[in-house]
């Protein structure tokens, strides 16, 4: 289990994480999300203790990382795919990491087998693609068989099939009762693999609940509608309070009403319905929405 509480980094005049709190949970796989300059690398480094906090704790399974002692064991990172001497073998890199942490040779060829590097195992690094880094980062994660696994972009560089081999992958090491910690920009493949969120923002905490409960705070919900009693039904939907939108011929989108409340006002008034649909906003537009005033670096809008 990770527990960061009251957590602050300042850098000079620059304050990255200002008084953060949360805590992620085994069994689950947790999305880290923020803006760019949210504080989330920050956050990640003090976890692993990279970087000393100014004040406040960020502790796993109780203790701080470097108290850990053989820290692969205890705990699985990729914070960059890029940070490796090109000039070793995958399997060279790997193996100095399995002797300095006590671990068996076996472990490499078993990482390598799994992340789908084996026939490369010899190569250098150095002429790796992003996405055979991410795998190596992937394996060197995994090397350890530790119950706690923290990544910070993993699915860049990787090709489809590559992301859906991550996916299953967080899935299957969540099920086995470990703590799965994935800070990532790509919000759709946030919505397809975590079960929880923590949002930071400015470096503080935005949201720390589910990916559906984090969604459906978007202010974008709606309800479209077909009847062929628009006029009569969007009167009725007026008095209760909701916003009424005619998109056409029988065509109704309504904000501010659930479709079960909708529904009932049309049985009770005899009304009949073509179609009922909820639309709940994306974990990307919910995202967009809610994180607006964090965002440190924000494009023109077009006039």
């Amino acid at each position: 289990m990770i527990e960061v509480n009251e957590l602050t980094k300042r850098y000079g005049s620059v304050l990255a994480v200002n008084g953060l709190s949360f805590t992620v949970r085994p069994g689950l796989v947790t999305g880290f999300l923020g803006p760019n300059g949210a504080g989330k690398s920050t956050t990640l480094r003090m976890l692993l203790g990279l970087n000393t906090p100014t004040s406040g704790t960020a502790t796993i399974d109780g203790k701080r990382f470097r108290d850990l002692g053989t820290g692969l064991r205890h705990v699985g990172a990729l914070l960059d795919a890029g940070d490796v001497h090109s000039g070793r073998s995958a399997a060279a890199h790997l193996s100095a990491l399995a002797r300095s942490n006590g671990l068996p040779r076996r472990r490499v060829d078993e990482v390598l087998q799994e992340v789908g590097l084996a026939d490369v195992a010899r190569r250098r690094i150095g002429g790796f693609s992003l996405g055979m880094r991410q795998r190596l980062g992937i394996a060197t994660a995994l090397l350890g068989d530790p119950p706690v696994l923290l990544f910070d972009e993993p699915i860049n560089g990787l090709d489809p099939e590559g992301v859906l081999w991550v996916r299953r992958l967080f899935r299957r090491l969540a099920a086995e009762g470990r703590t799965v910690f994935v800070s990532s920009h790509l919000m759709s493949e946030m919505e397809n693999t975590a079960d929880r969120l923590v949002v930071i923002g400015r470096g503080e905490l935005i949201a720390d609940e589910g990916v559906t409960e984090f969604a459906a705070r978007g202010t974008n919900f709606s309800v479209s509608v077909r009847t062929p009693d628009t006029a009569v039904l969007a009167g009725l939907l007026a008095t209760e309070g909701a916003e009424v939108t005619s998109d056409g011929y029988e065509s109704l989108t309504v904000t501010g009403l659930t479709a079960a409340r909708i529904g009932e006002l049309a049985f009770h008034h005899r009304l009949m319905l073509h179609e009922l649909a909820t639309h709940t906003p994306s974990l990307e537009e919910a995202f967009m929405e809610l994180t607006a005033d964090s965002v440190e670096y924000l494009a023109g809008q077009p006039q």
